[in-house]
């Protein structure tokens, strides 16, 4: 069995893409008070009102428990609000505010120039080849 040559290995030039990625994040993040996850979180109740702690740590990959304790720091910092019961069984669907609205307002546009950097390099027609792959490449590895 040979060695994984790591200059063309497909996983390892997608990890070293996801280590720069995530440090130029916390880069333009950490000036604003948020980590990653913050943002992340912000953003999908942005775009999915209502999402329970569950779907939260699944759509930013953290634990329950990690997300239910930056939900409860959000909460007290006025960013997001979540019902004191849960409307049915025991899921509190949370929103943001509007303070919650203007913090993601800013980062959105941080998080976004970073994106914009990191595909420079390419075409509209590449840029779009390359969300085509990645999502193979996940889809396949999901099945």
């Amino acid at each position: 069995m040979g060695q994984v040559e790591l200059d063309t290995s497909v996983g390892y030039l997608l990890k070293m893409a996801s280590s720069a990625l995530h440090n130029a994040m916390e880069a333009v993040l950490r000036p604003l008070g948020m980590t990653i996850t913050h943002y992340s979180c912000l953003e999908l109740l942005s775009q999915r009102p209502g999402l329970s702690n569950s779907e939260l740590a699944r759509g930013t990959f953290v634990t329950r428990q990690s997300m239910n304790v930056l939900l409860q720091a959000l909460e007290r910092d006025g960013l997001v609000t979540r019902p004191e019961r849960a409307p049915s069984g025991r899921v509190l669907p949370t929103t943001l505010t509007e303070a919650g609205r203007r913090q993601l307002a800013s980062a959105s546009s941080a998080v976004r120039a970073v994106e914009e950097t990191m595909l420079s390099g390419m075409s509209p027609d590449e840029q779009n080849q390359m969300r085509r792959l990645l999502r193979s490449c996940v889809d396949e590895l999901i099945r």
